[in-house]
C-alpha cells in the first residue's frame, strides 16, 4: 500500500509565492509520491488575505490552518506537527517553506533517503547557500558560535521529512516550540540528511532581517540552555585559573620590587573582581537552568489547540 504523505507549509503573506511552490510540486515531485500527498498550509495570521485562489495540487487536497497570532516560522510548524500527530491519517511529514528557497525537487531525495533509513527523521543539509555574502559570512559565525557554546553542530534548517512513528514522539517535545531542528537535536530522537543546494525564493522578498536572524539563531542556542550553562560555567573556570596565575605573578613581581608603586594593587583587584563577576554569574546561570528543568513545560501536542482559529479545506 502506498505511504502517505502531508506536506506542512507555515507562510505568512507569502500568498503568491505559496501558489508558483504549489506549481513546482506539480512539477517535480515524483508522480507516485504526489498522488498520495495533501498539503497542509499553516497560515500564520496573515495581515494580507489571499486575493487570488490556490492552483490546481495534484495531489490529495489543500488544507489551510488559520492561526489566531502571529507566533513565528518556528511555532507555526510546532503547530503544524502537532495538528497532523493528532488529526490526520498519514505515514510521513514533509517540512518545508512556502517561499520556494525549500525546491520540491529535492522532496525525492528526502523520500527515497527515508526508504533506506524509515526510523530517523530527514533533514535536507544545506551545501550551497543563495544568500548574499553578508550573509552567509554571518552564517558561518552563527554555527562556529553554536557549536562552541553547545558543542553540536548544525546544518540543517527546517526543510525535513518525518515518519510517522517520530512524529508522535516529537510533539512531546517542548523545546520545537522555540526552535525546531534544535528540539530535534536536543530531543535524541534518531537523524540523518541528505546534501541539497538552497533554491532561489520564487517570489516576494524575505520577511528576515538581521534582527530576526540574531532572535532566530539566539532561539536555536537556548533550546540547549543547560549544555551552554555549564560550558560557560567551565570556561569561566578556566579564565578564573588564568587570572590567578595572572596574580600570583602580580605578587611576585611585587616581593622582589619590580612592579611599580600601585600598579600591581590596582590590577590585581581588578583582575579578582572580574574574576569573581564573571564565576558568580556563570553559576547563576546554571542554577536558573536547574531550576527552569523542574517547571512544567509546553507541550505542542496538548497545547496547540488553544492558537488554531480553524481550518479551510480548499481542496
Amino acid at each position: 500500500m502506498p505511504e502517505k504523505y502531508v506536506i506542512i507549509i507555515p507562510q505568512f503573506n507569502d500568498w503568491e509565492a505559496l501558489n508558483l511552490l504549489i506549481e513546482k510540486l506539480n512539477e517535480d515531485v515524483e508522480a507516485t509520491t504526489l498522488a498520495n500527498t495533501s498539503l497542509l498550509v499553516v497560515d500564520d495570521c496573515s495581515s494580507r488575505d489571499r486575493t487570488e485562489p490556490f492552483v490546481k495540487f495534484n495531489g490529495t487536497g489543500i488544507q489551510v490552518l488559520r492561526l489566531f497570532r502571529n507566533l513565528g516560522h518556528q511555532r507555526a510548524i510546532a503547530i503544524g506537527l502537532s495538528y497532523v500527530a493528532r488529526e490526520m491519517d498519514c505515514d510521513k511529514v514533509i517540512v518545508m517553506d512556502a517561499d520556494g528557497e525549500d525546491a520540491p525537487r529535492d522532496i525525492n531525495h528526502l523520500v527515497r533517503k527515508s526508504l533506506e533509513q524509515p526510523g530517523k527523521i530527514i533533514f535536507a543539509r544545506r551545501t550551497k547557500r543563495q544568500e548574499n555574502t553578508l550573509f552567509r559570512v554571518f552564517y558561518i559565525i552563527y554555527k562556529s558560535i553554536f557549536k562552541l557554546l553547545t558543542g553540536k553542530v548544525i546544518t540543517f534548517g527546517n526543510f525535513s521529512l518525518v515518519p510517522r512513528r517520530r512524529l508522535q514522539n516529537l510533539v512531546r517535545v517542548s523545546e520545537i516550540w522555540n526552535n525546531y531542528p534544535g528540539g530535534v537535536i536536543r530531543s535524541r530522537i534518531p537523524y540523518d540528511d541528505v546534501p541539497i543546494e538552497r533554491a532561489k525564493r520564487l517570489a516576494g522578498e524575505s520577511k528576515m532581517n538581521f534582527v530576526s536572524l540574531v532572535l532566530h539563531g539566539l532561539s536555536a542556542i537556548s533550546v540547549l540552555i543547560d549544555t551552554t550553562a555549564v560550558r560557560i560555567l567551565i570556561f569561566s573556570l578556566w579564565m578564573s585559573g588564568l587570572v590567578m596565575a595572572f596574580i600570583f605573578i602580580i605578587i611576585f613581581l611585587k616581593v622582589i620590587g619590580n612592579a611599580t608603586p600601585g600598579w600591581a594593587s590596582t590590577l590585581g583587584t581588578t583582575l579578582l573582581i572580574v574574576m569573581l563577576q564573571s564565576f558568580l554569574i556563570s553559576l547563576f546561570l546554571v542554577f536558573m537552568v536547574l531550576q527552569y528543568r523542574t517547571q512544567q513545560h509546553f507541550i505542542p501536542a496538548i497545547h496547540y489547540r488553544d492558537f488554531i482559529e480553524g481550518v479551510e479545506t480548499v481542496a
